[in-house]
């Protein structure tokens, strides 16, 4: 056998291909790629069998050839290896020139459509564990807490979306150590947090305007109405170049004339989208008027 082919049969060194094989990565690959638009290119083989080994054990399935044709039969346990394969690397306040953003130049017109009764809706689209959503939330009721309990009791609401059932678990529940709110401005902290032996937790307010939902990008998207601006960050690295158009034309279209949408560092806006947006700061673009 030479070592080529031999790497093919045994992509993780020490596991016999009985257990866990190239062709068992290509069918994991496949059903994912398909189901969520999620990439996993051949160097990934090794992630694939660490995040999954652990549900292929639970399962009692002892090979990952069986526990594929669980995935196949079972959206449950599909998107569970889906959860366990996504990443979900996130902190408070990341990428603050967004929120800085959000703060200075979006949270006035938004103030402004709420006094005159407007409706004011925003999207954290991949909210992993809440962090983003919360800073989110923070950053539109604002530091006097006079003024954002006001704007809660207005029609804004913030949709958190995510894939992972246990991401939206953690996020929902809105608990925190104290040191992962630190990058959040003292003032917002002292406003919509409050700290109870040990933890910190997101205020009533705060929770108030916030809807979470488990949805699938590449799925319907059950969604009435437009929004005044969608965060989407470091989301859509884990998908190929047609994806990321596509979805970026979808996000385009749910967004008021004038809505902004904001992308992680390593993204960038590409194919037909690019005629409908204006790049008006770092990953930041603003939807044409037409």
């Amino acid at each position: 056998m030479t070592l080529t082919m031999a790497a093919r049969m045994d992509p993780v060194p020490g596991i016999s291909p009985e257990i866990y094989s190239a062709a068992d990565f290509k069918a994991v690959s496949e059903i994912v790629y398909n189901a969520v638009g999620i990439v996993l290119p051949e160097g990934k083989a090794m992630l694939v069998y660490s995040r999954l080994a652990p549900l292929v054990r639970e399962a009692g399935c002892i090979t990952f050839g069986k526990f594929i044709d669980r995935m196949r039969g079972d959206a449950t346990e599909l998107f569970r290896a889906v959860a366990a394969l996504t990443t979900n690397h996130t902190f408070f306040y990341r990428e603050a020139h967004h929120f800085e953003h959000l703060q200075a130049t979006v949270r006035p017109l938004l103030l402004d459509k709420l006094r005159k009764g407007q409706p004011v809706r925003g999207w954290s689209a991949g909210c992993s564990s809440g962090e983003e959503t919360w800073s989110i939330a923070m950053t539109l009721l604002g530091p006097e807490k006079g003024e954002g309990l006001k704007m809660a009791q207005g029609d804004l609401r913030l949709l958190a979306s995510d894939i992972a059932p246990h991401a939206i678990r953690k996020a929902e529940a809105g608990v925190y150590q104290p040191k992962d709110v630190q990058p959040v401005p003292d003032a917002l902290r002292r406003a919509w947090t409050a700290e109870r032996a040990g933890e910190v937790s997101v205020s009533e307010t705060a929770r108030s305007i916030v809807r979470f939902r488990l949805l699938n990008f590449l799925a319907d998207w059950p969604i009435t109405g437009r929004f005044d601006f969608i965060f989407c960050r470091n989301v859509m690295i884990y998908f190929d170049n047609p994806t990321k158009e596509r979805l970026v034309q979808r996000f385009v279209d749910v967004l008021h004339p004038g809505g902004w949408l904001y992308i992680g560092h390593s993204e960038r806006v590409t194919g037909p989208a690019t005629d409908r947006l204006n790049l008006v700061g770092p990953t930041i673009y603003r939807r044409k008027d037409a």
